[in-house]
């Protein structure tokens, strides 16, 4: 999704401009740390917000605009991230 919202958005892409590969690596670092793993939901049903205000609402103009243009270029990731908003979010497990 970054990759294709930097190249729209900043002429990047392939590599992504410096702006766009911080957010990446924010985002990167957050699910790392993520209290749900490999069982984490879609960020907009988990309960938990991980991402600070700021980035959340910069990862949500990321997303608003990359989403719908997910199934073009990466038809089988959307269809498993469709498949995922599905699921419902569990407690996350005690540390």
């Amino acid at each position: 999704m970054c990759r294709i919202y930097c190249r729209h958005h900043h002429g990047g892409g392939n590599p992504l401009c410096a702006e766009c590969a911080a957010d990446l690596d924010y985002c990167f670092r957050r699910l790392d740390k993520c209290p749900y793993g490999a069982e984490k939901p879609t960020c907009k049903q988990c309960p938990t917000h991980c991402y600070s205000a700021r980035m959340r609402e910069k990862t949500r103009a990321i997303m608003r605009f990359a989403g719908p243009r997910m199934p073009l270029h990466h038809p089988w990731l959307s269809l498993r991230h469709w498949l995922d908003r599905l699921k419902k979010p569990a407690a996350p497990p005690a540390r």
